[in-house]
Formats: structure tokens, C-alpha cells, sequence
């Protein structure tokens, strides 16, 4: 992990949701508090978070929208097929750089190392410096309160931003209603 930000996704019974802070900072400095790190991809089938520069970020998710056009919405063969390509390029391998992509029924954390991780439980994933943190409050808040999945993935993003001095409470989240298939 280093220091960019958090990112959290939950894909929950009813509904898919992703939240990510609006932190941006350079070394020591926040340079904006308001930033979007989270997008809808693939007619807004899809939802994704960036984790690293974000100049970079804009480049990762247009190819990763390509490849998602390619394989025509299917997100298995398109982060496989992403991830090779990630790892193949000189110039974007070398980038401290992760994303999560998720629908109802996948969820994945991608690497520029080429890895494809899908969660041991298949429904929560984190990442940035602010990641660990989430994710213990979302595990924590799924077993132990009846939240909706937006209000879980607020209020632990909420938690990591407590916590974590690269990670704010100007929080966005996006949303994929239905359920799991």
C-alpha cells in the first residue's frame, strides 16, 4: 500500500457500492479535498476505484473501459485480459497504482504486477493507505449491524478517514442495484 487514499467496495445482496475519500495530497501537503476516485464504467454497468497519481488513473480506467467493450461487459475476461496488458507495458507496470472493479456478481483488486485478486469472501475489498482500516470496519459493521451496503461502505470510510492522515470525509459513493446472481 502507499500513501494515495481509500477505497471501498462491498458488493452486498441488493446492491453494489463503491466510496472512495476526496484526499489528494503531495508528500506532506493536501493539494485538494474534493477529488472523484470513483467511476462507473461500461454504461454504468460496472463500478471502479483508483488508488495512485491521478493522471494515471484517467489513462487505466479509459483501457480498462476498452478492454471491457472488447470482451463485451464481461468483467472476468476483461480483468485478465487488463491485467496482462498492465503487466506487459513497460511504462504502466512500473506505476504505484491499484484499482477495484466490481459488478453483482464479481468483485476484484488489480495490480500493475499483473495480480487479479478476488476477496476470500467475494464481497468486500479495499485498497490505499486508508484500506486496512475500511475494510475492519466494514467486516466489523456487516456482522455485527443490519446497515444497507451504502451506509456500510460511508460510515467505514468514515472510520479510515479517523484514522488515516491521507484519507478525508468528503466521501463519494456510486451504486449498482440488484442483487447477486
Amino acid at each position: 500500500m502507499f500513501d494515495a487514499t481509500t477505497i471501498l467496495a462491498y458488493r452486498g445482496k441488493n446492491r453494489a457500492v463503491i466510496g472512495g475519500d476526496g484526499q489528494v495530497t503531495f508528500g506532506n501537503s493536501v493539494l485538494k479535498g474534493n477529488a472523484t476516485k470513483i467511476r462507473t464504467l461500461y454504461n454504468g454497468k460496472i463500478l471502479a476505484g483508483f488508488a495512485g497519481s491521478t493522471a494515471d488513473a484517467f489513462n487505466l480506467f479509459d483501457m480498462f473501459e476498452d478492454f471491457l467493450e472488447a470482451k463485451k461487459g464481461d468483467l472476468l475476461k476483461s480483468v485478465i485480459a487488463f491485467s496482462k496488458a498492465w503487466r506487459k507495458d513497460k511504462v504502466l507496470r512500473r506505476l504505484e497504482a491499484m484499482m477495484i472493479v466490481l459488478n453483482n456478481e464479481h468483485i476484484f483488486i488489480l495490480t500493475g504486477n499483473g495480480d487479479v485478486v478476488e476477496p476470500e469472501d467475494g464481497e468486500i475489498a479495499s485498497i490505499g493507505s486508508g484500506g486496512n482500516f475500511a475494510i475492519s470496519a466494514a467486516r466489523a459493521l456487516k456482522k455485527h449491524t443490519q446497515m444497507d451496503e451504502e451506509d456500510l461502505v460511508r460510515q467505514s470510510l468514515s472510520i479510515a478517514a479517523d484514522l488515516c492522515i491521507y484519507t478525508n470525509h468528503n466521501i463519494k459513493t456510486l451504486i449498482l442495484e440488484g442483487e447477486k446472481k
